[in-house]
């Protein structure tokens, strides 16, 4: 897999923290933020936002409006799972 640099800046008082829970752990600082990075993208993921605006890429403006608008009206109750159904390809 092809790796690419990332630059970031921190507050000094911040990154000094980061390095120290990193030593503490035996980590790299590039692997504290691989870890940290990776769990934020399982979260972010299966957020409903995401998991409802993911393939709207190619929509027009106004139908990302009307669809961001739908998502944002939505209560807790309309986000609750009440069923789950599994389907596997068959070839």
């Amino acid at each position: 897999m092809a790796t690419k640099a990332l630059n970031m800046k921190w507050e000094e008082n911040e990154l000094a923290e980061i390095k120290n829970v990193a030593a503490a752990f035996h980590m790299t600082i590039t692997d504290f933020f691989k870890e940290a990075a990776s769990e934020k993208l399982k979260e972010m993921k299966a957020d409903p936002f995401y998991r409802l605006t993911i393939n709207i890429a190619d929509a027009d403006s106004v139908e990302t409006a009307e669809v961001l608008e739908a998502i944002n009206s939505l209560t807790d109750d309309d986000l609750e799972i009440t069923s789950k159904k599994s389907m596997q390809a068959t070839h």
